[in-house]
């Protein structure tokens, strides 16, 4: 029988400060609430650990917030609470988000008990745009810190990058990335800015002095060829990394696996359902876990999420794969013209978008849902 893996997200809500930008379940100034937060998310783990008997983590992300905030002695409490209640695989891929300026010689303690992968907010090179989303650490904490990961025992690093900006130019983010390049990560994720509704910079997006989207355009596809030339291949519409160290834990998420999340407004894809727990922590330090959205995804639904994530994808679509594993088409004649047009390549029975293909990957993926059967 073949070993069903599962894939663990815990979220941890607490952080310094709400960056601008930022429309994630995080509450800044919530400190005294940290020692019942972790009493509670282990006990959220070991109440579904029951559901999961039969799978192997090989993957668990600890995201936030700012997860770092919680601390080595929280921190380890949390993967003592999966250690215990589940399968946790020798070479699972464990991953902690941090800020910058939340960095210590302490992450030490964190890589001896098994935290082997950190996910840096770095999000610019540039200090007064730092300043001016909302972030609280500095260019010169970047470098600090991944010197201290480094020293840490941290081999796999990744950095985080924002282009499109308030006020940024073509110059600033090229300046961005290739500080970044130059503290050498693992991986680097570059995404572009979304002003997203109830956060300061939606508030304010008539005043805003953001690029276009031809200037953002003009970015991602600069980012994508520079990247490459730094040894750097892109494998999903956002991310590129070092071979073999892509995120195993958000392919996850692009290649319909198994995921359970833990933590007010986590969100889970398991057993055939899609659920997500309330944004609600009061609810949640109470031990009321209740889902704010679930539901059982039906055949249809899962074709149409194959076709959607898998053109996320550098790997792209295998079409005869798509035939097999859920008895419908996906329109071919509307694939050539996007392989004619320059938006995708064909690899033998796989169709893959280029990066100008990614620029309109939601234009594609919306007509190819439209046309396949």
């Amino acid at each position: 029988m073949s070993v069903r893996n599962l894939g663990l997200y815990v979220h941890i809500p607490f952080c310094k400060s709400k960056c601008a930008y930022c429309d994630f379940y995080s509450l800044p100034g919530a400190d005294s609430l940290m020692d019942p937060y972790a009493d509670a998310l282990g006990a959220q783990l070991d109440a579904f650990s029951g559901t999961a008997a039969d799978r192997v983590v090989d993957t668990l992300y600890i995201g936030g917030g700012t997860p770092s905030c919680l601390g080595p002695r929280r921190l380890s409490g949390v993967l003592d609470a999966v250690r215990r209640g589940y399968a946790l695989s020798p070479d699972a891929e464990i991953t902690l988000e941090a800020n910058p300026d939340s960095v210590g010689p302490w992450f030490a303690e964190l890589r001896a008990a098994g935290v082997n992968r950190v996910s840096l907010g770095m999000q610019s090179a540039d200090n007064a745009l730092l300043r001016a989303i909302g972030r609280v650490h500095t260019v010169e904490q970047v470098a600090n810190a991944v010197d201290t990961l480094r020293r840490a025992g941290f081999e796999n690093l990744s950095l985080d990058l924002i282009y499109g900006l308030p006020g940024q130019s073509m110059a600033a983010w090229r300046r961005s990335v290739e500080y970044a390049v130059g503290l050498a990560p693992e991986h680097l994720s570059c995404y572009g800015l979304k002003l997203e509704p109830g956060t300061p910079l939606y508030a304010r997006r008539g005043t805003l002095s953001v690029p276009d989207d031809d200037a953002q355009a003009d970015m991602y596809l600069w980012t994508a060829d520079a990247l490459s030339g730094h040894g750097y291949r892109q494998y999903e519409v956002s991310n590129f990394a070092r071979p073999g160290r892509e995120s195993r834990h958000n392919l996850k998420y692009w290649t319909l696996g198994e995921y359970l999340g833990f933590g007010p407004g986590a969100h889970s894809d398991f057993d055939g359902v899609r659920f997500a727990w309330a944004r609600d922590l009061t609810a949640f330090l109470a031990r009321t876990w209740v889902r704010s959205e679930a539901a059982r995804i039906t055949p249809p639904e899962r074709a149409r999420e194959w076709l959607m994530l898998g053109l996320r994808t550098a790997r792209g679509l295998d079409l005869s794969e798509y035939r097999t594993r859920f008895g419908r088409e996906a329109d071919a004649a509307f694939l050539s013209r996007c392989v004619r047009a320059g938006y995708a390549l064909r690899d033998g029975g796989r169709v893959r978008l280029t990066p100008r293909g990614f620029l309109v990957s939601n234009q594609i993926i919306g007509q190819l849902l439209e046309l396949s059967a």
